[in-house]
């Protein structure tokens, strides 16, 4: 039987006129019922706002409730995030940037894997990579786009993630575990939350890759589940922050400086002992910390 748990949608949009139609349309055609519809236009220079009003009145009927703020200065993912967050009644909190595109199944079947999971805080599945125009790419050597698959070294985003990462890593065992994601965040794009779960762990961090960051938080107190099935498109543009490499490398710096002061607080130990593996646990722990003197 469906699930008729409220999802809260967050979007967070900064000069993605170009795009944010299509990502609220894509929303509108998710098969699960109950949504929200929480937009943050943060202080875009580009006709975003007037292409995020065109959309909501085309599809708010769609929605349980429909929420769009305006920022009058950038306040940064992060912060917009926490300020969505706020307004959110949902029990699961599904994140869509602007610029990209949800499967039609994406929501309903995250959330039947959470709750056919009730220890696992986050589930996510794979994405393929469209162009400017929303058309199937694919990545060769470098990141450069092609449009014949029989010439791509990765098909899908998590194609990409398994021959970067460490071996094994979206397998269940691993997938989602602190002792993963402290060092690098392979967590892909088009994540379900349970909302519970991301207040009490503190919501987004401004100044740090906010993604990677909440994840690694997450982990350190619920599983993560890796549903292997496309699930998002990801959009591949000129626009990507993940371009920007200065600004990145600052936001990295951040996060991995977040991290090691998380590794080093022994309230983090405690936490992560279940009473019938505490001495493995706290060796586990030990040996984190031990890594990232």
């Amino acid at each position: 039987m469906p699930s008729r748990e409220l999802v809260s949608v967050l979007v967070p949009a900064y000069d993605h006129g170009a795009y944010v139609g299509e990502c609220i349309a894509a929303l509108a055609a998710q098969t699960h019922e109950r949504l929200e519809l929480l937009i943050a236009d943060d202080a875009s220079t580009d006709d975003t706002v007037q292409r995020v009003e065109e959309a909501i009145a085309v599809h708010a009927g769609r929605f349980e409730r429909v929420r769009f703020e305006r920022h009058e200065t950038n306040r940064g993912t992060a912060a917009t995030l926490n300020g969505l967050l706020g307004h959110a009644t949902g029990r699961y909190l599904f994140l869509n940037a602007s610029d990209d595109r949800a499967a039609p199944h994406a929501i309903s079947r995250l959330v039947s894997v959470l709750e056919q999971n009730p220890r696992a805080a986050l589930a996510v599945g794979d994405s393929i990579l469209i162009d400017e125009a929303g058309r199937r790419v694919y990545w060769a050597a470098g990141r450069a786009t092609v449009d014949d698959p029989d010439a791509a070294l990765y098909l899908t985003w998590v194609e990409h993630l398994r021959a970067m990462h460490r071996p094994g890593v979206f397998e269940p065992r691993l997938f989602g575990r602190a002792g993963t994601l402290h060092r690098v965040n392979y967590i892909p794009n088009g994540k379900l939350m349970r909302r519970d779960a991301v207040l009490a762990a503190g919501g987004w961090t401004p100044g740090t890759l906010e993604d990677w960051d909440l994840n690694f938080r997450l982990a350190l107190r619920h599983r993560m589940v890796y549903v292997d099935d496309v699930l998002f498109a990801y959009r591949w543009h000129a626009g990507n922050t993940v371009r920007d490499h200065e600004r990145m490398a600052r936001l990295q710096a951040g996060t991995v400086s977040a991290i090691r002061r998380r590794l080093r607080d022994p309230r983090v130990w405690v936490r992560s002992l279940d009473g019938r593996d505490a001495g493995s646990r706290l060796r586990h722990w030990r040996g984190l910390l031990s890594r990232h003197r």
